[in-house]
This record gives C-alpha cells, structure tokens and sequence, in this order.
C-alpha cells in the first residue's frame, strides 16, 4: 500500500513539474499555443469571416481585450463602474484603431439593480450580441456587502455576471439564430477555483459568510463562474441553441486583483511568484482565443488555460452542484428582484 502511495506521489510531483516546464518554457499545447502566447497572436486567424459584424460585452474594463477584439473589427460594449478609467481606455483604443465603435455604459456588478439597468440600455439599442465575456472580479480581504446584502466578492465575480449572462441570453440565442454566426459566452475564472472542496460550497456561506477568508471567498466565487458556465452549456444544448460557454484562466497577471492579496501570498512569495507572471497581453490571450478561434468553435462547457483546453476540478465538474447552484441562484434573484419592484 505504502509503495503504491509514494509512485502516486512521485508520478504527481513529475506532472507538476512537466507541466511547470511547459508553462516556464512557453510550450505550446495542441493548440499551437502556450503560456506565452498574446492575445493579438491567437486573434490571426479568426473563426469568423468578417469580425467588423460582431459585437461583444466586456465587463470589468478588460483593456487589453477590448483593444484586440477593437482592432479586429469588433464592436466593443464595455460596461464598467469607473466611467472616468472606461473612457480612457475608449480613448486609447481608439488611437490606435480609429474605425474601432466603443461603446462605454455604468455598471455596478454587485447591484442586481444596476445591472438589470444596463441590461435595459443595452437591449434598447437593438444591436446584435455575438460575444459575452464576463471578465470584471474583485478581491475583498474584508468582509463587505453589496447592497443586496450579498458578500461583495460572490456578488461581483458570480452573481452580478449570472443575472447579466440570464437577461442577455435570449438575445445572443436570437443574434445567432438569425445571423448564422456562432454566439460565445467566457466566464473569466481561475484555477485556484479547485482550492474549493465540497463542504466550501455552501451556498448560505458563500451569500453570508460567518468565518470570512477573502482567498476562499475569491475562490469560491471562481468555481461558482465555472459551475455557471456547465450548467448554462448543459441547457443551451438542450435547445439545440447555436450559443456556447466556457470558462478560462487567464493565468497570474499583474492585476489590481493581485496588488490586493496581501494575505494571499506574502512579499516573499510574490517575488518567487512574479517569475510566473504574465504579461498583459499574455493575460488576455485565452480569453480572445476562446473568444475568435476557429479551434473553440462547437466546444462548450469547457475550461480552457494557456489557450487550450485542460482539466478543472472534480467538483467544477459536478452536474449535480452545478444544477443546485444555478437553481438557488436564480430564487435568490428572483426574490431580490421581487423586492426591488415593491
């Protein structure tokens, strides 16, 4: 048994290090892609004829995608809480790409009621919607709350994106149906999603946490987004609808995110850490990869990282959880929006 035991261990130790070789060596996978891809370099070759027809939502002021997507023609919707940080970034693209359409909206994702907002602005514009990425996360290291009265990091990075995916759906269904095109939803994750073991998926926990640790609730806010992203598959199928989901690690990017996770690794840590760190660019590549490729077209319901498909955890698969999940999710919405409208 003991024997058995250590060559487990040590075939388990040899993958990590396979794997972080890889990763080091930016060694790309059977995509032809790897960890130090950019986000401009997977974008060549696109899965659609002409992306000037798209249109895509980027919440959480994700730059680097916006600019991409903008420079190959997409429309880009980006609903954001800082106005003021949005329209610089509408700036910037557009010095670059000066035929690129931005379209800059107020959004507060934790706030069921500003997003329903947005979503009534952006519905009556009347444009197609090809393209959803949920990119916008928060890191609390205290306990806060939303206006809900949700913990603030699950009513960032989950709920605000699953009532936005909800309201928008029959949109991207419609869009599709009618253009031909393929529409895709990316729930921008993360693989400290698997630190999260089934007894950390409470649901009353995650809303009204009563121990609260900000790593656990980020984590648990990243296994709900993939949670999300197989259910919602699960019933696009269903309806034979030409829309897919996934979800994605984007990979360590020095974001503001990280800056926040004093208490998430130290000082010391960091510094081992920023060897592993990607560039902006190399950040936002699976994201755009999954978003434009030709390879991620039909594939939904999976989780991608370094631009290629790979494994999550045993309970990020989970039917079963991902059904609860979804189920509880739109009655706590359901309740909350009943209140909203007394």
């Amino acid at each position: 048994m003991k024997m058995v035991f250590s060559v487990s261990i040590i075939l388990s130790l040899g993958k990590l290090m396979k794997d972080t070789l890889r990763y080091l060596a930016g060694i790309a996978g059977p995509s032809g892609y790897g960890s130090k891809s950019t986000a401009e370099q997977v974008t060549q070759c696109s899965s659609f004829s002409s992306t000037s027809q798209l249109t895509a939502i980027i919440t959480g002021i994700g730059a680097e995608t916006a600019r991409v997507l903008a420079k190959r023609g997409v429309r880009i919707v980006m609903p954001a809480r800082d106005m003021k940080k949005a329209a610089q970034v509408k700036e910037a693209i557009q010095r670059e790409s000066p035929e690129a359409e931005i379209i800059v909206c107020e959004i507060d994702l934790s706030s069921l009621a500003s997003v329903q907002s947005f979503c009534n602005h952006f519905l009556a514009l009347r444009l197609p919607l090809n393209i959803l990425i949920n990119n916008a996360g928060v890191f609390s290291k205290n306990l806060e709350f939303s206006e809900d009265k949700v913990e603030l990091t699950f009513a960032t990075n989950y709920l605000g994106h699953y009532f936005l995916t909800e309201t928008l759906l029959e949109k991207m269904i419609e869009t599709a149906a009618q253009t031909g095109i393929e529409g895709r939803i990316i729930n921008v994750s993360s693989v400290v999603h698997g630190w999260v073991k089934k007894d950390g998926l409470s649901f009353g926990q995650m809303l009204n946490p009563n121990n609260y640790n900000g790593t656990r609730a980020y984590a648990q806010s990243k296994l709900a987004n993939i949670l999300h992203a197989k259910e919602v598959s699960r019933q696009l199928q269903g309806r034979n609808a030409r829309v897919t989901i996934n979800a994605v690690h984007p990979g360590i990017v020095k974001t503001a995110i990280i800056r926040a996770h004093k208490g998430f690794i130290t000082d010391s840590l960091f510094f081992m850490a920023s060897k592993l760190l990607k560039t902006t660019s190399q950040g936002a590549s699976t994201t755009c990869y999954v978003a434009l490729s030709s390879q991620t077209e039909g594939k939904s319901g999976k989780f991608y990282a370094d631009c290629n498909e790979t494994n999550c955890s045993s309970l990020a698969n989970d039917e079963i959880e991902a059904q609860k999940l979804w189920t509880r999710t739109r009655n706590l919405i359901n309740k909350q929006l009943s209140k909203l409208s007394t």
